[in-house]
């Protein structure tokens, strides 16, 4: 009887040991030997090692010598030389530089290839022109590459001289006469005369083709005292240079040998006595009438003038306004002429630390 008891016991224990093992086994993962499938480590997604390679035949687009007022343009080709799609995700801008993709495309499959459109118009002006665009993609190696376009401006004509200084109170404002010829013997026009404020003008015959043209500009000094500065545009025919431009002018009747007049360690409402000199650029006299303060900051006094060798001396004293917590203070002198011409001076104070 105790022999049955012990073995049905044995039997209970045995069944119970056998099904905590089974709950184990479940909670186990499961590995590909026993299901077939692989684990989950193995399942995670890798980056793939396909990446495009953007690739351009040149770097920069050089155009050489160009004449001027030209529309140019050109292309640079780009190819695809990765193993995964290449996208172009923006095509940077350029001052003075249109660039687009040839069709608009965007997208290249691995060996496909494409163009970069450029177009650019010359300016007037000779000189060298550069500059640089840059194309953005999802080539991780180089997502940012920097295409360069350049160019010399080439004038095929000239003209003497670039510059005109010119003087009031002489006769036709001392203009010289002006050249202007083809570098290239081909033959042009004239075809236009312009300046600023109309205070130049020049006869010419539109019809008469040549390889060189002197001109005999006719100056209204009424008109150029009214634009002491300004530009003459002479419009040719030529094909690599349809204008010359000539910068024009007047010698300033008075000048002063200080652009700047600076006043250090300055009490408010305390006069300070300046001296510069005053130059008359056609040799005349300088007859001072008063001298006055444009901007009303400060207050001015003219106290006398002597003659020197090369002008005049001035003395002026200047008063300098109530601080108000400021340190430094700034004015435009203006000395007048009797002969109704006035002389603009900067000057800039500084109070004395306190």
């Amino acid at each position: 009887m105790r022999l049955n008891r012990f073995f049905s016991a044995y039997l209970i224990i045995a069944c119970g040991l056998l099904l905590h093992t089974g709950c184990q086994e479940q909670a186990k993962p499961a590995k590909e030997s026993d299901t077939g499938l692989p684990s989950k480590k193995e399942v995670e997604v890798k980056p793939s090692s396909l990446q495009p390679r953007i690739m351009f035949e040149r770097l920069v687009q050089n155009f050489g010598e160009v004449p001027p007022n030209t529309v140019n343009t050109g292309e640079i080709r780009l190819t695809n030389t990765g193993e995964a799609p290449l996208k172009i995700t923006k095509l940077g801008k350029c001052c003075g530089v249109v660039a687009k993709l040839d069709k608009d495309k965007t997208e290249y499959a691995p060996g496909e290839s494409g163009f970069v459109k450029i177009e650019w118009k010359s300016g007037p002006e000779p000189g060298v022109f550069a500059r640089d665009l840059t194309v953005h993609s999802n080539d991780r190696k180089r997502p940012e590459m920097t295409l360069t376009v350049k160019a010399k401006i080439v004038l095929r004509i000239t003209w003497e001289p670039e510059r005109l200084k010119l003087f009031l109170g002489v006769d036709n404002a001392g203009c010289p006469k002006v050249t202007i010829h083809s570098l290239d013997d081909r033959p042009f026009s004239i075809t236009g005369f312009k300046s600023t404020g109309e205070c130049i003008t020049a006869d010419y015959d539109s019809s008469v083709e040549a390889t060189k043209f002197m001109l005999e500009p006719k100056v209204d000094t009424k008109k150029l005292d009214k634009n002491l500065a300004g530009r003459i545009s002479v419009g040719v025919t030529h094909p690599d240079g349809d204008e010359a431009i000539i910068l024009f002018d007047v010698q300033a009747k008075y000048s002063i040998d200080q652009p700047v007049i600076l006043i250090f360690n300055a009490e408010p409402k305390k006069p300070v006595v300046r001296k510069f000199s005053i130059f008359n650029n056609y040799g005349g006299d300088c007859e001072i009438e008063s001298v006055s303060s444009k901007g009303g900051i400060v207050a001015a006094k003219f106290l006398k003038q002597r003659k020197t060798d090369k002008g005049y001396e001035l003395e002026v004293a200047i008063t300098p306004p109530a601080a108000d917590g400021k340190t430094r203070f700034t004015d435009v002198l203006s000395v007048n002429f009797k002969d109704g011409e006035s002389l603009l001076v900067t000057f800039s104070g500084y109070y004395a630390k306190r």
